[in-house]
């Protein structure tokens, strides 16, 4: 039946069968708003949402399948009558020197990290659009700001959503919807551990570099400062806020992370400032 006389927020949440997206939707639950939970695996959220009665909604959405994303907005909108807040949750890490990278492997990882994000994007935003109101969430990285070696293909999706997500927001600004870009750090998910793909190409002139790194990433699996509940309510809280942040760093190491990163931009403009202004055409 459909439900929209109710008041209450409507989120929409890809990639909800475990880590930052399942402790969103509890989190938009526990505090009474409605959520469209979803995964590829239906079965995988349909006990949580079983939890929580006509508020929640469990759908099958494949972000790389136009067809699975279209249908499970046009389900969640009959329902609800609306969504209010999308988050593009959906993603996933892969480890690989650039040279080690396979390409189809490379090119799923674009399908789901950026590809997906937009194909959600094109089918959510014309509702809101009408409503002249909503909220995008477009969760990306501290890697999203920031590269290192042995993750050079994650960092590569993740730097185009935020440019991306710059855009959309200047946009759709106008329109009355507001974009937030969550940058976390190292959260205790699955991100580092089963989620997580590897080249199995490894060659020897990279063990010292994206091999020590691949072999760290997986070894912090389960010891990540950063608490995804705690994630989510932070995500929540900028959400409700009357003009909620482009970017939102979440956690105290993309925190130090970026300001670091900072210093070293700042640093490298200001060195090579005379080269820069070089390339001016002369005046007079």
């Amino acid at each position: 039946m459909p439900n929209d006389e109710n008041n209450t927020p409507v989120w929409l949440i890809t990639g909800c069968s475990q880590g930052l997206g399942r402790a969103l939707a509890r989190h938009a639950l526990a505090r009474g708003d409605r959520v469209v939970v979803t995964a590829r695996d239906r079965a995988a959220v349909a006990g949580l949402a079983a939890e929580h009665g006509d508020r929640a909604l469990a759908l099958a959405l494949d972000v790389t399948d136009p067809a699975s994303v279209t249908e499970a907005v046009r389900e969640a909108e009959w329902v609800f009558g609306r969504i209010d807040v999308l988050v593009n949750n959906a993603g996933y890490g892969y480890l690989a020197a650039i040279e080690e990278g396979e390409d189809a492997a490379v090119r799923a990882l674009y399908e789901t990290n950026v590809h997906g994000v937009v194909t959600v994007l094109k089918a959510v935003l014309p509702g809101m659009r009408a409503r002249r109101s909503g909220r995008v969430v477009n969760i990306s990285s501290f890697g999203g700001l920031a590269a290192f070696a042995a993750t050079g293909y994650y960092h590569a999706t993740k730097f185009a959503l935020e440019g991306l997500s710059e855009s959309l927001a200047a946009e759709l600004a106008p329109l009355g919807i507001a974009v937030t870009i969550a940058e976390p750090g190292g959260l205790r998910t699955e991100w580092a551990s089963r989620s997580m793909q590897q080249s199995p190409v490894r060659l020897d002139d990279y063990r010292p570099t994206a091999g020590k790194r691949r072999e760290s990433t997986m070894a912090a699996s389960g010891r990540q400062p950063g608490d995804p509940a705690r994630a989510a309510a932070a995500i929540a809280a900028a959400v409700d806020t009357e003009v909620p942040p482009l970017r939102l760093l979440l956690g105290s190491d993309a925190l130090g992370g970026a300001r670091a990163r900072l210093d070293r931009l700042r640093a490298e403009i200001e060195a090579n400032e005379a080269l820069t202004v070089s390339v001016d055409r002369a005046q007079g």
